[in-house]
């Protein structure tokens, strides 16, 4: 009821990440540099942590976004709760892999060849992991042993990690310390601040197609920001 009143042709504030919606403040501008440059330099493993509702989602599905436009292959893991044999089994179904045994010897000889011959045509290949801070121990080791996958001077394949702030933590375990160690970027998102949240919001009438000029007063603005915290998730929620 409330689009047809503000003239707007969507829902400007679903929770849902949209990667049209996404707003760059210099923090989000640098985490989309880091992910970007890791990628195509072949660095191996980059990691992205942020606070619940930070934008992490939404600045994946950006990344995604570019990554089709690049033509790069891509398999996207977003269902951390399994175990290995499930991990491999979806992640070659991801990347469109095909691979008639179960046995993991096969299966990571089948990834090895592929990733090879995407390497000798000029091509790369990325896997994202979000939810990365429910990872058990053992799937952590299982993906850092792909990051073996490597020619004399680079590595086959680009592993993207995402997750909270409990990532980090999981990370410095010293029976981690292989992991951490080959991380070589490292992105975060973070809260917006006040001026933040107001062109934030801002943005997201406007791509919504609001044709009115103040639909939240200088107060209102603040009230959100103050009880969000900058948290673009829970301004979405407000608004």
């Amino acid at each position: 009821m409330y689009k047809k009143f503000f003239g707007l042709n969507a829902n400007p504030f679903n929770v849902s990440p949209d990667p049209r919606y996404l707003y760059l403040t210099p923090h989000t501008e640098e985490a989309m540099s880091c992910l970007t440059f890791g990628i195509q330099s072949r660095k191996g493993f980059v990691l992205l942590t942020g606070e619940v509702g930070t934008g992490k989602t939404t600045l994946l599905n950006k990344l995604m976004e570019w990554l089709r436009l690049q033509r790069v292959s891509t398999a996207f893991i977003f269902n951390s709760r399994m175990n290995v044999p499930e991990f491999l089994d979806y992640m070659m179904a991801d990347f469109g892999i095909p691979c008639e045994s179960a046995a993991k010897s096969q299966i990571l000889l089948r990834l090895n060849h592929w990733l090879l011959e995407r390497y000798r045509q000029g091509e790369t290949a990325v896997l994202i992991v979000d939810e990365a801070h429910n990872l058990s121990d053992d799937l952590l080791e299982e993906i850092r042993l792909l990051s073996n996958l490597e020619t004399a001077s680079e590595k086959l394949l680009q592993i993207v990690l995402v997750g909270q702030p409990e990532l980090e933590q999981k990370l410095r375990q010293p029976h981690l310390r292989q992991l951490r160690q080959r991380i070589i970027l490292r992105a975060k998102t973070q809260p917006l601040s006040l001026a933040e949240t107001e062109s934030y919001i801002a943005q997201r009438l406007a791509i919504a197609g609001s044709t009115s000029e103040r639909v939240f007063d200088q107060e209102a603005l603040i009230s959100i920001h103050r009880y969000s915290g900058g948290i673009p998730r829970i301004v979405n929620l407000m608004c």
